[in-house]
């Protein structure tokens, strides 16, 4: 078996080098075919051809991804149940995540830019008749002036930009880390039987299913009437929010239900990307060329999809760095205050698309960080128990700590999910545990978010004992 797995290896690896050294060579005929155009000769079959290697070139670039997933998987069949699986499982953590943040900074970046660019622009000062509006800027030492076009302008330039590899490779990292995180550890990280009893695979595929749903749900929504009534189309589109968290909280672990409302989120602005953005400014570019009737309702419809993911970027953000604080995915109503947090970060950036384009709006803003206010005052902690009548002492402690704890929080965990301690918290020694009392009272007994799903077994007698302990002083004794 082995052998045959390092034989598919050495073939991906082979494979893969043959997709780079594609991406080299379609580079080069692109820069010559340039060439070309500049020197003359038939520029409309070369405008042609060249379309043809742009088109190539990306499908190249989702081979070169596909190639390094499946190189990936196999390697790690190759080392599962050796010493070396937890360690692999990490780094491609650190791998997929770091990719991820990247790409999506540029994504969302972008997004940022050209929304404040639309917003800023100047409309009505020496604005010459072919033009929407222009903006001067100053950035890194330098002046900067842009032009937007009301259609297209009279000649396409050979060197166009395209802003889209960056939504594609954050989706397609992100559904990776699904993957990587949650997906290969279902039953630590996906399944929380306390919600729901389902088998892996089950839960999977609601996972993934749900993600599909929600882009047809969403992308149906924009093409009835509502698209064209902003008030009552973002009031549908956030009730149809709160279905989906709702959804995944009675289905996903804490945790889980949260990522996959994120990922849900970031299908519906790789979607846009994908399915209308781009065909929309491919439509456009290809009308210009030929010098035929541009459609203005596909610039206005990729505005107003850019537009939506420009709503959206906030509320994703939070998603990225919720499963960091428990005190929202391990509330009770956990589905609620993650719809109360992505309403006022959305009514946050609406603030600031409306200041980018001079108006003024007095309630928007202090609405906003009220409700969010708010959310954090909803999710304080709430002292559990009773009157702790007897003396707790430290050799109660210790016991529940080493049987419910230590598999994971040690520096050398014996949990086959970690090959390091969780975030470096690690229970080694009794001043370890007594340093650490607040996040144990915190996670193990206030939002009971640890042990993770209660992976060991933890019982509510054992809590309370923690609990007790810990506000006795938390002494080592």
């Amino acid at each position: 078996m082995n052998t045959l797995l390092l034989l598919l290896l050495a073939l991906l690896l082979l494979l893969l080098a043959g997709l780079v050294r594609l991406t080299y060579k379609f580079a080069a005929l692109q820069k010559d075919q340039h060439h070309a155009m500049e020197v003359g000769g038939d520029r409309a079959g070369q405008e042609v051809l060249l379309e043809k290697l742009s088109y190539a070139k990306g499908f190249l670039y989702a081979g070169i991804v596909l190639v390094a997933i499946l190189m990936a998987a196999v390697f790690y069949l190759l080392i599962e149940g050796t010493v070396y699986e937890g360690h692999f499982r990490e780094w491609l953590n650190i791998a997929v995540r770091w990719m991820h943040i990247t790409f999506g900074i540029a994504w969302i970046g972008t997004s940022f830019y050209f929304v404040f660019l639309e917003n800023a622009l100047n409309r009505t000062k020496n604005v010459r008749e072919e033009l929407a509006g222009n903006l001067w800027a100053v950035h890194g030492g330098g002046f900067y002036y842009l032009e937007k076009y009301k259609l297209a302008p009279r000649a396409i330039p050979e060197e166009l930009h395209w802003f889209k590899y960056e939504a594609y490779f954050t989706w397609l990292s992100g559904f990776n880390l699904l993957f990587v995180v949650y997906y290969f550890n279902a039953k630590a990280f996906l399944i929380d039987p306390g919600v729901m009893a389902l088998t892996p695979a089950a839960t999977i595929g609601i996972g993934v299913a749900s993600l599909a749903a929600g882009w047809l749900a969403y992308d149906w929504l924009c093409k009835t009437r509502l698209i064209y009534r902003p008030l009552p189309f973002a009031l549908t589109g956030f009730l149809l929010c709160c279905g989906f968290a709702w959804f995944y909280s009675q289905v996903f672990s804490g945790r889980a239900a949260y990522i996959h409302f994120g990922a849900m989120l970031g299908t519906l602005m790789a979607g846009n990307v994908f399915f209308v953005i781009i065909p929309s400014q491919k439509a456009m570019v290809r009308a210009a060329k030929k010098r035929l009737p541009l459609d203005p309702a596909l610039g206005k419809f990729a505005g107003l999809r850019s537009l939506h993911n420009n709503y959206l970027t906030l509320p994703v953000l939070f998603v990225m760095i919720s499963n960091h604080f428990p005190s929202t995915f391990g509330h009770q109503h956990q589905w609620a205050v993650l719809m109360a947090i992505s309403l006022g970060s959305a009514g946050i950036k609406h603030y600031l698309n409306l200041r980018e384009k001079g108006q003024q709006s007095v309630w928007v803003m202090p609405a906003s960080v009220v409700l969010l206010l708010s959310v954090a005052f909803y999710t304080a902690p709430v002292p559990k128990g009773g009157q702790c009548t007897e003396e707790v002492a430290f050799s109660q402690v210790y016991p529940i700590i080493q049987a419910r704890c230590q598999s994971c929080h040690s520096s050398r965990p014996t949990d086959e999910d970690w090959a390091a301690p969780p975030n470096g918290v690690a229970y080694d020694t009794p001043d370890d545990i007594a340093r650490l009392a607040d996040k144990i009272l915190l996670r193990a007994v206030l939002t009971e978010t640890m042990p993770p799903n209660n992976k060991t077994g933890i019982t509510p007698e054992e809590r309370e004992v923690l609990r007790c302990w810990i506000e006795q002083g938390g002494e080592v004794r």
